[in-house]
């Protein structure tokens, strides 16, 4: 089976965007085992509630929901477990100081397949507050309507330059 090319994309964490802001994405690949390979590749995996941390100059995903494989008998493994993310070390020294100094938080954003192989885009996150929430929520709400209003604006220029031309032709007749 020849290697597959390009980003396949199997799951997102939209709600991370919605209570944190995203400072800095890292890529970093993921240490699996095969059922849980075949599993991802069905699309049956969940990021909602995860998150990573960093113990002994290791980082690691928790809460990372992937379902057992269902033809995988007793190769499945927990579902929940612990999953080791793989990234350089100078990368995770850089991330354990802004974790521990700054407040910040690793949060897995996406899961996609890279060439064949699994990866996780990994967040640089800092927590929203409520007021910060509703100000995303009301720019989002903001910049939907200005573009259903320049939309708008553009078909009535569009049908005024039809009639417009139209008129010209049943003139000059």
């Amino acid at each position: 089976m020849p290697h597959q090319q390009g980003i396949k994309v199997i799951a997102q964490n939209r709600k991370a965007y919605h209570d944190y802001f995203v400072d800095e994405k890292y890529e970093c690949g993921i240490a699996l085992f095969g059922t849980e390979v075949k599993s991802i590749r069905l699309g049956k995996v969940n990021l909602k509630e995860s998150w990573a941390q960093i113990r002994k100059s290791e980082v690691w995903v928790e809460g990372m929901h992937v379902s057992p494989y269902e033809q995988g008998n007793i190769f499945n493994r927990d579902p929940l477990r612990a999953r080791k993310l793989l990234l350089h070390k100078n990368e995770i020294r850089k991330l354990d100081g802004l974790v521990m100094r700054q407040g910040y938080t690793l949060i897995p954003l996406e899961l996609y397949f890279r060439d064949g192989r699994v990866k996780v885009q990994l967040g640089l996150c800092k927590g929203k507050q409520l007021h910060d929430k509703r100000d995303s929520l009301a720019k989002r709400d903001s910049d939907r309507e200005i573009r259903r209003a320049l939309r708008e604006k553009q078909k009535q220029s569009v049908i005024c330059q039809t009639e417009c031309k139209g008129m010209i032709r049943f003139r000059r007749k």
